[in-house]
This record gives C-alpha cells, structure tokens and sequence, in this order.
C-alpha cells in the first residue's frame, strides 16, 4: 500500500487524477476501521491532512461552506446557531477523540447509510461540493449524491472540497437510536429542518434504507397540512392526528433490513416515534420564536 501526501488542493487533485483508485483519507475514523479489520486493502491512500482549506469554513449571508474535513467539534462549538442540526448530529458521534479528527467529509465519502451527518445534511438541503483536475468544480445536490449502499455521485477523479448549506431559518433536530449512549453506530435516525421562509418542512432518515432518505411523501403532507390549517401564520399547536399521520408516513418511507443491531420492524417503529417527536420539539421553538417576536412588536 503507498501512502500520497499532497501539500495543496491543486497536488491532491493531480495525484487522484493520476491514481483513481486511491482513497481519500483524512480524520481516518471510517477508513482505518475498515484497513486495520482486513475488510478494504486499497492500492493509494491518498492523505488530505496536509491542506489547510479542507479544515476551514466561511459563513456568508444565505450560506455556510464547510470544509470537507472540518472536525465535528468545531461545528458543535462555532457553528450551532446558522447549522443546529448538524450541530446536534456532531454530538453524537463517537467519543471526543473521534469527534476532534472526524469531519462531514469522511461521511460523504464512505456514504454509510448509518453515517451520523447524512440526515441533517439531507433536512437541511446541502450541496456537496466536488472537484476534478479535468472538469474543476461542481456542486451535487445531497439528494442526488448517495446512489446505493456505500456508494455515491462521485467520479473516480474527484475529491469532495466542503458541502455548502443554507444557514438555518428556522428550528432543526436530530435525534438517534443507539444500543448504547456512545461510541455506537446509529440502530436508526431521524433529522427535521423547518424552513418558515419557504413554508417547508425537510427531512433525513439514516440507517433505516440502503441509503439516507428522505420521508418525501411526509414531508408532502406535512407541508400540506401545515399550509391549509395556517399553521405558519397563527403558530397554532399541530394536531395529535397531523403529528401520527406524518410519524406514520415516515415509518413508510424506510425500507431497513435486521441486523445485529435491531430488526427492520423496531427501525420502522423507532423512526416513526422520533419523527413525532421532533415535529413537537421543533414545532415548540417555532411557536416559540413567534411568540417572543410578535412580544417585542
């Protein structure tokens, strides 16, 4: 195994060019795991460690452009209030160790459906930012990047730079299922993003399909049903029977198999709870948030 260390962006993208077949390798906490237990014995690892602008993130007016390797940590410390819920995601990675090293990048790059970032990524609405030293730059929307089980929308040649993200207008949450509080890949997930300033709710499942998904035909009724009752406009609580139809659908919208960690019914199940009760958590803030403001009117 021969090992790259490129000293730019620029010397990263030749030797990927060069070598299609290296992996990518930065915080490690995916890759590692899979070398050390004899499960992928690549040909390159491509080391990323050495460039500086894969560690570092821009806050603009609309949006956020993280770094691909941007440790979780940061993000729980700086970026809590324009991203909450990949904030929250952040928490529940690993241990301390991990969640200094690990970054979003890595998630996207192994696109293990149990990867704590995908959810909120997908609730939030993030483009995955790509390059080659052929075609320069492009921007893949998150839902079009995971394409199946551990694969994604990547060209042998390119290498993820950051994922751009709509700073959050309004409340996000995350919740995750584990057979312990930490150190565990995720039995099932759950993101929800409310975007009040195009009256959407957005959603991402992980761990629960062959890739992160999102509960569309939910998000479809909630978005309805929210619209039609002038749930944005009067911030009334949302029905018992909105709130079980839309924990309903999102249970639907899984397709889990049984594993070592849980059975596809109790996956089904245990999205459909955290559905319901992020929909109460984030609908709380938003009723919240009015409140105050319509106060300070």
């Amino acid at each position: 195994m021969d090992f790259l260390r490129p000293a730019s962006w620029e010397e990263a993208l030749a030797a990927k060019a060069e070598h299609p077949t290296a992996v990518p390798i930065a915080g490690g906490t995916d890759v590692m795991v899979e070398i050390n237990f004899d499960h992928r014995r690549p040909e390159y690892l491509l080391d990323l460690n050495r460039i500086g602008d894969l560690y570092e993130w821009e806050v603009g007016e609309d949006t956020v452009r993280l770094g691909a390797s941007v440790p979780y940590t940061k993000i729980m410390e700086n970026l809590r209030a324009e991203l909450p819920g990949l904030a929250l995601a952040s928490h529940t990675v690993a241990s301390p160790q991990i969640r200094n090293r690990g970054g979003v990048g890595g998630n996207l790059g192994t696109a293990s459906p149990a990867g704590d970032a995908h959810p909120a990524l997908l609730a939030a609405g993030a483009e995955v930012e790509v390059a080659s030293a052929a075609r320069g730059t492009r921007l893949i929307p998150i839902d079009e990047f995971y394409t199946g089980v551990k694969r994604n929308a990547l060209q042998p040649d390119e290498l993820i730079r950051a994922v751009r993200i709509q700073k959050a207008d309004g409340p996000q949450q995350y919740s995750k299922v584990g057979t312990r509080n930490a150190m565990v890949i995720a039995v099932c997930a759950f993101g929800l993003a409310l975007h009040p300033r195009t009256r959407t709710v957005r959603t991402g499942i992980g761990s629960a399909a062959p890739t992160p998904v999102r509960a569309k035909a939910a998000e479809e009724f909630l978005n309805a049903a929210l619209e039609e009752g002038g749930f944005w406009d009067n911030g009334k609580i949302i029905t018992p029977s909105v709130a079980k139809q839309f924990a309903d659908l999102c249970s639907a919208a899984c397709n889990p198999i049984d594993d070592v960690r849980g059975t596809a019914s109790y996956r089904r199940h245990a999205v459909g709870v955290m559905a319901r009760r992020t929909l109460t958590w984030t609908w709380e803030s938003y009723r919240g948030a009015r409140r105050a403001t319509e106060g300070a009117a």
